[in-house]
């Protein structure tokens, strides 16, 4: 008779294992998404030193449910400078007598979990970037609208394509809803 219970010869399971197959009851998403998303945070919080990291099963703007779980979270630095952004601050910066951009606040940030053998077209970002706002929900009222007047750059959606392959190895792109001005270099 064979019972599901390890015995001493068998490996226990990681800490990655125990939280995917914990947490993924918790969505109406197939299970195959969810645990996608949280092998993404997990990534995000334990090699990229993100904080507040939360996983989105409904959209913010409807309460609609998102075509996948996504993730949020305020990543060590910025992630994007606006170019006008990026001359503002150089300008300040000079006029202040000192070199460089200086002190950038992070950003909350969207991600999208996606596994690298799936095709995406323009039609499904297009069904992501429907469903997000501008800037992803905090868990602070006050501190969502703080963040909103902060950055008047901010006016285009982004999502933060986090790419898994199969040996765990996961590739961040950022993404914007539509055309943006080039970077200065």
């Amino acid at each position: 008779m064979a019972t599901n219970a390890p015995s001493s010869n068998e490996p226990q399971p990681s800490a990655l294992q125990t939280l995917l197959t914990t947490s993924a009851s918790d969505s109406s998403h197939p299970q195959h998404l969810t645990q996608l998303a949280l092998q993404v945070a997990h990534n995000l919080e334990h090699q990229h030193l993100w904080t507040d990291l939360r996983i989105h099963n409904t959209s913010p703007l409807d309460s609609s449910p998102l075509p996948r779980p996504m993730v949020s979270g305020i990543p060590p630095q910025r992630l994007y400078i606006h170019p006008d952004e990026q001359i503002a601050l150089l300008h300040t910066q000079k006029a202040q007598g000192r070199t460089g951009l200086g002190e950038v606040k992070a950003e909350r940030e969207w991600v999208l979990p996606s596994h690298l053998r799936e095709k995406w077209s323009l039609r499904r970002f297009a069904d992501v970037f429907e469903k997000v706002g501008v800037m992803p929900p905090s868990n602070d009222e006050e501190e969502d609208e703080e963040e909103q007047q902060v950055n008047k750059w901010r006016s285009k959606k982004r999502v933060v394509l986090a790419t898994v392959d199969d040996d765990s190895t996961i590739v961040y792109y950022i993404i914007h809803d539509g055309i943006v001005k080039p970077r200065q270099n």
